[in-house]
């Protein structure tokens, strides 16, 4: 079960590092912030692109699951960064693509723990 846990954390963890470096180009070339922006965002990017290789399980396979973790974090962004609520249909959306992510990923790391 811990093993659960720690896939969950770690594609938390690498939503957030995706979205925050795409977010802050966001902010240099939207919002018009300072271009001093995008340092952190490369840095986030290349925490991304590093903390998608510690996952358990096939590269194709976890791009796919971790799709469905990043539609779900990007919701919370929505609400907590650019203040406005998801409404019922973002909710059931991300629903949907997090039991496909389950689908698609919980079956696989439990052959990876028992190997």
């Amino acid at each position: 079960m811990k093993i659960y846990f720690t896939a969950i954390g770690l594609f938390a963890i690498t939503a957030l590092a995706e979205i925050f470096g795409c977010y802050t180009f966001y902010l240099w070339l939207t919002l018009k912030k300072s271009p001093l922006w995008i340092l952190p965002g490369v840095a986030s990017l290349a925490l991304f692109a590093w903390l998608l290789t510690l996952h358990p399980t096939a590269a194709g396979r976890t791009y796919a699951a971790y799709g469905g973790v990043y539609i779900a974090a990007s919701l919370a962004w929505l609400k907590f960064v650019d203040g406005l609520s998801p409404d019922r249909w973002d909710f059931l959306g991300a629903l949907v693509c997090l039991t496909g992510a389950a689908i698609i990923l919980f079956p696989h790391v439990e052959t990876i723990t028992s190997n």
